[in-house]
């Protein structure tokens, strides 16, 4: 009598676990998928699926490729794919499964009957060197019940943004799979009761930049009809590489590799094991310049993500003015603060290494002769120190973010877009440190993107917070689904 009452109570167990999960079951056009509801919220989540499949071995830096297909039904429950990286230049630990092959979809989906629903894409940041779509949620958002969610991973780092311009690594591989995403949005959003017409696409910092410079690609007309670019924007000097054969050779030297000649480069990175790839912390440029970041490609016969600068395109008004909610936090700058005991001595010393790498002078004596006017806008006549920590938080708020954003935002007014909605997100509770050698709080880059999507247990935080965000929420949920 005790083993078959053991034996029910076990079966019982398990029929608990297995079957009282609700599901969802969604075909689309590779097969059929399975969700589950989240235990956070009235939302089913699919994660894991296949949008694209992405080149290996030696034609790993090309575009990406069709999807796979399946005739049973996906178990779509695997969260922790994600591209090749360096997870340390963040600490990030996990337990994540890295492979080449990565390019996964996540969507989130209301339990309602409403179909139709306006659609958000969140792009991913991580100063396109690391990062993955899961790292964001989106729960809280979906169970308004009013929008669907996606969020995905795209090839970052050498993999996504090594640009040689040659037929094996034409460049914005990782650009290349953004736009994939956005074509599998359109083909099969509606199955999980999105509305394909009514996409908006979103992210932060690189995910910013990378929504801004999807908004001027020729690749993506029709992919999506609203823009949110949070802490970044395309026309930024970490967005587009100024001289990416440059960064090529540097990397290799960095990584002890001896290169004689253009072939020679080439051949290295398409042998290179990721591992070794993603040795070298290229998140550290002083001229506020991204190493692999997208370029502005070489017409080699294919279709390409960026043809021409993004300020030239912006200048010509030749690309679809779309509704934008477009802003940046008041202190950035924060970003370069763990530098500053470092880099206050290399600004007084030499203060010309600091301007972004996209300004262009006729030679040095211009430039340090520039580099004296900007650091005594700054600074005045003091030496950069404790004493002004906060002047130098500003300048970099404006070098990398603000200064991108306004350049962005004027050429598009000029251009003829009327439906800006301009913001600058300055909020701050107790929970918040000050900036280091002050009693000042500030807002840290990306936030306002904090503040929108999920934190771990946000019963825990201040309720100052926790009304700050269901404002920010209504905002943006304003925003996506009437723009």
């Amino acid at each position: 009598m005790f083993r078959r009452d053991w034996f029910l109570y076990i079966c019982g167990y398990f029929m608990l676990v297995t079957c009282q999960t609700p599901s969802k079951t969604v075909t689309i056009d590779q097969g059929p998928v399975k969700g589950y509801r989240s235990p956070k919220g009235d939302v089913f989540v699919f994660y894991g699926i296949p949008y694209a499949t992405a080149p290996t071995g030696t034609q790993k830096f090309r575009p990406p490729l069709p999807p796979p297909s399946w005739t049973d039904t996906l178990e779509a429950v695997e969260n922790n794919i994600i591209c090749p990286q360096n997870l340390g230049l963040r600490n990030v630990i996990g337990d994540f499964k890295m492979q080449e092959d990565c390019l996964i979809a996540n969507v989130y989906v209301p339990d309602t009957e409403e179909r139709n629903l306006p659609v958000v894409v969140y792009v991913h940041g991580g100063a396109y060197q690391f990062g993955y779509g899961a790292d964001v949620s989106p729960i809280n958002m979906v169970n308004s019940k009013k929008i669907v969610a996606v969020n995905f991973n795209y090839r970052v780092g050498a993999h996504g943004l090594l640009c040689l311009g040659t037929k094996n690594v034409p460049g914005n591989a990782g650009m290349k799979d953004q736009v994939a995403l956005l074509r599998w949005v359109q083909n099969n959003i509606a199955q999980f009761g999105g509305n394909p017409n009514e996409v908006t696409i979103s992210g932060c910092s690189a995910g910013g930049s990378s929504v801004d410079l999807l908004m001027l690609s020729k690749a993506t007309k029709g992919l999506f009809n609203r823009v949110v670019p949070e802490s970044g924007s395309n026309t930024a000097s970490f967005s587009v590489q100024v001289d990416p054969i440059a960064n090529a050779k540097m990397i290799a030297n960095e990584l002890n590799v001896s290169v004689d000649d253009f072939d020679g480069l080439e051949n290295f990175y398409k042998t290179a094991p990721y591992e070794m790839l993603y040795k070298i912390n290229v998140g550290e440029q002083k001229d506020t310049s991204t190493v692999f970041a997208p370029c502005i490609e070489r017409d080699i016969g294919e279709e390409m993500f960026l043809d021409d600068h993004p300020v030239n395109i912006l200048k010509s008004g030749e690309y679809p003015k779309y509704p934008m909610l477009y802003g940046i936090t008041d202190m950035e700058g924060l970003y370069r603060v763990n530098n500053f005991d470092t880099w206050k001595d290399e600004m007084n010393e030499n203060f010309a290494v600091f301007l972004p790498e996209d300004l262009q002078f006729e030679n040095e004596e211009v430039k340090q002769e520039v580099a004296q006017k900007i650091k005594q806008f700054y600074f005045g006549e003091e030496p950069v120190s404790e004493a002004n920590i906060l002047q130098y938080v500003q300048y970099f708020t404006d070098v990398m973010f603000g200064v991108g954003a306004a350049k962005n935002v004027e050429l598009q007014v000029e251009a003829g877009n009327n439906q800006i909605y301009l913001y600058e997100y300055a909020f701050v509770d107790d929970s918040v440190d000050y900036v280091p050698y002050t009693n000042i709080r500030g807002a840290r880059h990306c936030s306002q993107g904090r503040a929108v999507w999920d934190a771990n247990d946000e019963s825990k935080l201040s309720e100052e917070f926790r009304n700050m965000k269901s404002v920010m929420r209504e905002l943006w949920l304003n925003f996506i689904t009437t723009g």
